[in-house]
This record gives structure tokens, C-alpha cells and sequence, in this order.
């Protein structure tokens, strides 16, 4: 009898993103030096570090919006600023709760993140974009203004626009950044649901919160390098207020050497 048929040997896994020697200079200033990151699929992955850190100008150059002096950034193995890098991406920037000045309803403003070369139809469309308002907690207020909204719901409308394509990887900047109690619940919620699915995400912090007990890496930054890439549980203590790490005080000849 002959047996089953044995699968071929896996290869290597194609990480989400892989970032390697990252320069980037703003201004007369370099912001990041020479940074590796790589975030495998279905991780949840925290950036944490003190503001100027570089935190969003690694994310902003991970998705492609920031160019690299040098170094490379890959997007499930394509150049992040091609069009095929951003197929499975779906991007919150840095204080989109700042969006709500767009004349349009949650359900347009929604439906914009469905442009592109694909044409939608209709009926498809308003299902996919009202089942994602639904999720992130808005289902009764689809046909209200961004502009009547608050900072929190307003966030959570720029999460349905990211997610309304069905990307398998998610990247946000400070998502928790001015919105209320009751936002961030929904908020956590939401990741931890897609995290569960499968979802690989990316996001920038303040501090871990309630998503301590689903972050499965953390990653701190400090003067445009990396200072920790581990589990969360092992990670520095950051010093409060300031999101720097805490380190020991120099001797005295330590001291001398700076």
C-alpha cells in the first residue's frame, strides 16, 4: 500500500515587513540610524520610545509615505513604495482624530478606502462599509457628519476606512491619542478580534494599556535606534511621562567617557 504523500519541505516564512540599515534624515536632522525591524505574520507589535524617538518616521517609512537615504523596507517582500506593497495594507496615521473636518458622513468617508482600480458596486459597497462601522461601534450613526463627531469616534471611523479593503496587515500611529474611555474599549476590542483572526498589526503606543496582554512583541526606540525588540514582559521599565528607558546610573568613569 503505498502512504500518503508527503508535503514538500516548508520555506523560509515571507515576513509582513523587513526593514534593514533604515537612515532617514528630516531637515538638517537624523531622525533614524541604520534601524533592522521585522514583523513576522500575525504578530501584534508595539513601538514604544519617548516623543522624537523616531517611532512614526519608522512607521511612516515602513508604509512607504517617508523615503529611506538608505537602508531598505519591504512590504511581504516588495519595495513599500510600490503598488503591490500596499495591496494588503491598510494605514491610521498619527492624529487622524484631526480628520473631522472633512465635509462628508461616516458612511462616505468610509467608502473612500474602496477607490481605486476595482470597481465596487453599490449594493457590495454599503454592505462592506456599514458591517465595519458596525464593528468598530458605530452602526446607528453611519449617515451622520465626521465634522459632528467626537475625536474618539471620529478615530474609529479612520480605523473602518483602513480595514474596509480586508487587509491582512494593519499599521497605526498613536490610535489611543485623544480619544475617550469608551473609544479606547472599542478600540482594544477591535484589535484584539483581528489579532484572533489572523490579522498582523503594527501600531504606535503611549504606553502598552489594555492591549498588554495581546501585544506579542514590543520594540522601544531611542534616538532613532533600537534599543529592546523582545517579549513585552522583559522590556525595560520606561520612565513615566517620558517613554524613555530607565537605565542605571553611570559610574562615575562612565561618566568621564561621554
Amino acid at each position: 500500500m503505498t502512504g500518503p504523500a508527503l508535503a514538500p519541505p516548508a520555506g523560509p516564512a515571507t515576513p509582513v515587513v523587513d526593514v534593514q540599515g533604515a537612515v532617514v534624515t528630516l531637515g538638517a536632522q537624523r531622525v533614524l540610524h541604520g534601524v533592522d525591524l521585522r514583523v513576522e505574520e500575525g504578530e501584534l507589535v508595539a513601538l514604544l520610545g519617548a516623543n522624537g524617538s523616531g517611532k512614526s518616521t519608522l512607521l511612516r517609512s515602513v508604509v512607504g509615505v517617508l523615503p529611506l537615504d538608505s537602508g531598505s523596507a519591504q512590504l511581504f517582500r516588495h519595495d513599500v513604495t510600490t503598488r503591490a506593497a500596499h495591496r494588503q495594507l491598510g494605514y491610521v496615521p498619527q492624529h487622524a482624530v484631526e480628520s473631522g473636518n472633512i465635509p462628508a458622513t461616516a458612511r462616505e468617508a468610509v467608502a473612500t478606502g474602496l477607490l481605486g482600480p476595482r470597481s465596487w458596486f453599490p449594493r457590495s459597497r454599503d454592505l462592506r462599509v456599514g458591517a465595519l462601522l458596525s464593528d468598530v461601534g458605530l452602526g446607528d450613526l453611519v449617515d451622520r457628519p465626521v465634522t459632528e463627531m467626537s475625536g474618539g469616534q471620529r478615530q474609529r471611523v479612520m480605523i473602518a476606512r483602513a480595514l474596509v479593503r480586508e487587509p491582512s496587515f494593519l499599521v497605526l500611529d498613536e490610535p489611543f491619542s485623544g480619544v475617550d474611555v469608551a473609544s479606547r474599549e472599542l478600540i482594544t476590542a477591535l484589535f484584539r478580534r483581528l489579532h484572533e483572526r489572523g490579522r498582523t498589526i503594527l501600531v504606535v503606543l503611549h504606553d502598552l494599556g489594555e492591549l498588554e496582554q495581546d501585544i506579542t512583541r514590543t520594540v522601544i526606540l531611542e534616538g532613532g535606534r533600537v534599543v529592546y525588540d523582545g517579549p513585552p514582559e522583559d522590556r525595560p521599565r520606561l520612565d513615566t511621562g517620558h517613554e524613555h528607558a530607565l537605565r542605571p546610573a553611570p559610574s562615575l568613569g562612565e561618566e568621564l567617557d561621554r
